[in-house]
């Protein structure tokens, strides 16, 4: 909620004065639908410029579709719902239908751009799913070692994984979950095998 009384009240000239891009500006407001409120948030604004450059480099070297996709446009048609629009548009991404995402997003009026640091934002995912399987299984032996009680290896294998750049964080039942720092290093990762 914003108020001009409050001093929370902003425009998108506000906005784009700060340097929030307007194509992200553009995709958060579209994520929400026309009847509901809007709040703008960092953490909105970043997962915006995330998810764009992230489709910019799935579909750069692409042709958009000629037709456009019927789940999408249901969504559009309903009552201009654009946020069931972009989560078709989501899964479209996630099944590499990426000439019907082009589409999409030119429908919805988006310019999917990529230059260096989205590459390298691009470049930093590819290597965390290329990375899963190594993480799972060092987290693997870090959860059997913990279970055996040899604490000197499982100290070896977490100082490890922080070292090449994961965060761990252990649950009630023993259960571990990660995630990767900025710093993360594949190469680290590899040395742990």
């Amino acid at each position: 909620k914003m108020s001009k009384s409050l001093g929370n009240f902003f425009t998108v000239r506000d906005l784009l004065d700060q340097g929030v891009p307007g194509e992200v500006i553009r995709f958060v407001f579209l994520s929400t639908h026309y009847r509901k409120p809007m709040d703008w948030t960092e953490k909105k604004a970043k997962e915006a410029e995330e998810t764009l450059e992230k489709w910019a480099l799935l579909t750069h070297d692409v042709e958009a579709s000629d037709g456009i996709n019927d789940e999408f446009l249901n969504y559009l048609t309903d009552d201009l719902n654009t946020a069931g629009a972009i989560a078709v548009m989501h899964k479209l991404a996630k099944s590499g239908e990426f000439s019907d995402l082009k589409k999409c997003a030119q429908w919805l009026g988006l310019k999917l751009s990529a230059d260096q640091s989205t590459k390298d934002v691009f470049d930093w995912l590819v290597a965390g799913e290329e990375a899963r399987p190594t993480i799972e299984a060092m987290i693997g032996k870090l959860a059997d070692a913990r279970a055996q009680k040899d604490y000197e290896t499982a100290d070896k294998i977490r100082d490890g994984l922080a070292e090449a750049g994961l965060s761990l964080t252990y649950d009630q039942d023993g259960g571990v979950t990660y995630k990767r720092e900025e710093k993360f290093d594949l190469a680290k990762l590899e040395a742990l095998k």
